[in-house]
């Protein structure tokens, strides 16, 4: 099964870690740098999941959820936060903008991709 992931981290290190993972198991992915970006990337696509992490410059993850969230062709696009942090009120607030899902950095590439057939497939 293959899958369209969209992923927004600042890290090029992260970026290259998702790309080198998900394209691995025959997924596409689309990456940005940041909320504004993504933003950008995703009026050009329908990913069946996106990837976020939450510190970022320009548009930060929650903005970025909120903004996705505020489009009715994404209402229902899975999206998994992918962070550094790990504490329950900033989790709480991810699923409030609409998160679907919390994986911690750094990640195990067979657990995010268990985690978005989950979700998307």
């Amino acid at each position: 099964m293959s899958l369209n992931i969209l992923a927004v981290d600042d890290s090029r290190t992260i970026r290259d870690m998702l790309k080198l993972a998900l394209t691995e198991v025959g997924y596409t992915l689309h990456l940005a740098e940041d909320g504004i970006h993504g933003l950008e990337v995703l009026a050009g696509i329908s990913p069946d999941a996106i990837i976020s992490d939450i510190n970022m410059p320009r548009l930060d993850g929650f903005g970025f959820i909120e903004a996705v969230r505020g489009q009715e062709k994404h209402r229902a696009t899975p999206i998994l936060v992918l962070t550094t942090e790990s504490a329950p009120d900033l989790k709480a607030r991810a699923r409030a903008a609409g998160a679907t899902g919390w994986i911690v950095k750094p990640f195990d590439p067979p657990k995010l991709i268990k985690a978005l057939r989950m979700v998307a497939g």
